[in-house]
């Protein structure tokens, strides 16, 4: 039998939408047509994705923007910053793929299928990966401060990023062999895990699930939990103040992206138990309403942290003051020739105070 004959999956895209039939080596298993939940994830999810695809590439290349043009870009927190934006950026670009995917057959070919699923979660890990590492240099920062001055060298972010950046791309390993395309009867052509007896596909998926949870999820939660506890003792203790400012910002992108992901690894656990116990309820369609709504609230976060850079970081809401200042001041004197000696008087300073 030919393989893309053994490996039939009829109605498997990549919303995430009901499976009607699987055919793996001659074995067949019928399962129910979510015609409901499917038609609900054909009208939400294309809807985010373009959304959060354009707030975020608009607010990460912004931020990218900012860090360039007035930032050193050689220091510790800005070359974190900057691999950060860059994660959230590829993560980004191929949300509007699996939009158009969502509505219809896939058509971008099967070497983009394999390009577009791997930097999807390349940009994922690696995006959490240095939330967490950006947490322990605050931590080493403010509750360490004496040997973290000797530490905090570019040396250690060069490595810190390497490491990061090579554990981000050997997790995406499985998923660059795996996915690939195939026709179907029905759906035309899949971007889905194919090429592999049902056996390999479902142990594969248990390693994405087990390795997503505790890598990608728990372990980071208890070091961010563990160092921000102890930076808010430190605090405390020594009623430094003026250090609150310094974690705020981080603070505040941390918990935002766990607020927005922790709902999807809950998902994500009921489904691994359900492939553990190959018990799946599937004439139930609340799991798939569950699935849509709390995916797009997590792939939220990567268009949510421009914005607590912008808004919460002080030195970005001078760059951003600076920026459209300098922008007005010109429309200014471009408009009015007589304003220019009266505008030119101005500085950075006085926009934003």
């Amino acid at each position: 039998m030919a393989d893309e004959d053994q490996h039939n999956l009829a109605n498997m895209t990549a919303g995430g939408s009901a499976v009607t039939t699987y055919n793996y080596d001659e074995e067949e298993v019928f399962l129910c047509t979510k015609i409901d939940s499917n038609k609900f994830g054909d009208a939400v999810v294309p809807i985010f994705f373009y959304l959060i695809f354009t707030i975020s590439l608009l607010g990460n290349g912004l931020i990218l923007f900012l860090l360039l043009k007035f930032e050193n870009i050689k220091t510790v927190t800005n070359l974190f910053i900057l691999n950060l934006v860059i994660s959230d950026l590829l993560f980004t670009v191929s949300l509007p793929f699996w939009a158009y995917y969502q509505t219809h057959d896939w058509i971008f070919g099967d070497g983009l299928c394999k390009v577009a699923s791997s930097t999807f979660y390349i940009g994922f890990y690696s995006s959490i990966l240095f939330l967490t590492m950006m947490t322990v240099d605050r931590y080493m920062a403010v509750v360490h401060a004496i040997s973290a001055a000797r530490t905090r060298k570019l040396m250690y972010v060069y490595l810190a990023s390497a490491i990061i950046w090579a554990v981000s791309l050997l997790s995406t390993v499985p998923k660059l062999i795996l996915y690939g395309t195939r026709s179907d009867l029905v759906y035309g052509t899949l971007c889905v895990e194919t090429g592999y007896d049902k056996q390999t596909i479902q142990w594969w998926k248990m390693v994405g699930y087990c390795q997503q949870l505790l890598i990608f999820f728990l372990i980071p939660l208890l070091v961010i939990l563990y160092c921000y506890t102890l930076i808010v003792v430190k605090l405390y203790r020594t009623k430094m103040n003026n250090k609150d400012k310094a974690v705020k910002l981080i603070l505040i992108i941390v918990l935002a992206f766990f607020i927005c992901w922790t709902p999807f690894n809950v998902v994500l656990f009921i489904e691994a138990q359900n492939l553990y116990h190959e018990s799946q309820d599937d004439c139930n369609n609340t799991i798939d309403y569950v699935y849509f709504l709390c995916r797009n609230i997590a792939y939220f976060h990567c268009c949510v942290n421009p914005f607590f850079y912008t808004f919460v970081g002080t030195k970005f809401r001078h760059h951003l003051a600076s920026l459209f200042g300098n922008w007005i001041r010109r429309g200014l004197r471009y408009r009015h020739p007589s304003l220019s000696s009266r505008t030119s008087e101005y500085s950075p300073q006085t926009i934003y105070e």
